[in-house]
């Protein structure tokens, strides 16, 4: 069986997603465990280490203190998910869309965790030769995913395929 038809499976959506807000909840806990409190642990000097940092905000720390702003967006972004596999057609070219709305919603969901859990999100990853915000494996899932769709809609796929994405699916339920 191939990706795509994998991809078009609910289950195994449902599993992926599982499966990578798994990996960041572990992540954090482990942050929690090891550098909370601690001085930041340095992995190569100047350039990027793990620093503990409880984030109230949003991403790099804007909108401070706004949960329940946060819910909400999560609750579209998850509608918004579901929407999005019930409608996008099952054709094989579409399954990186399928791929990266997996790891989108894996990261709103990982730190809508830790908002509800813990009114924060935790952070620990630190590039500090670029001083870039501290952040976690949630958003790697959302920014990365975000980069990736930007690079298909502008290099991969053409004006007819993205005409066509739900107009396709549509068909096929007919």
């Amino acid at each position: 069986m191939r990706i795509n038809q994998w991809l078009c499976r609910p289950r195994v959506v449902a599993l992926a997603t599982l499966l990578l807000i798994a990996l960041d909840q572990a992540t954090k806990g482990l942050a929690v465990r090891f550098l909370k409190g601690q001085v930041p642990l340095v992995l190569w000097e100047g350039v990027f280490e793990l620093h503990y940092l409880e984030n109230r905000g949003a991403a790099f720390g804007m909108l401070q203190g706004q949960r329940a702003l946060f819910l909400l967006i999560g609750l579209a972004v998850f509608a918004a998910a579901i929407w999005f596999f019930r409608c996008v057609s099952e054709d094989g070219k579409f399954w990186p869309l399928r791929l990266i709305a997996v790891f989108i919603l894996a990261g709103a969901w990982g730190n809508m965790i830790d908002r509800l859990r813990l009114s924060y999100v935790v952070d620990f990853f630190y590039f500090r030769l670029i001083d870039f915000p501290i952040f976690n494996v949630a958003d790697i899932y959302v920014s990365v995913g975000t980069a990736v769709l930007a690079l298909l809609i502008l290099f991969y796929y053409k004006d007819e395929d993205l005409n066509l994405l739900l107009e396709r699916r549509k068909k096929e339920r007919a």
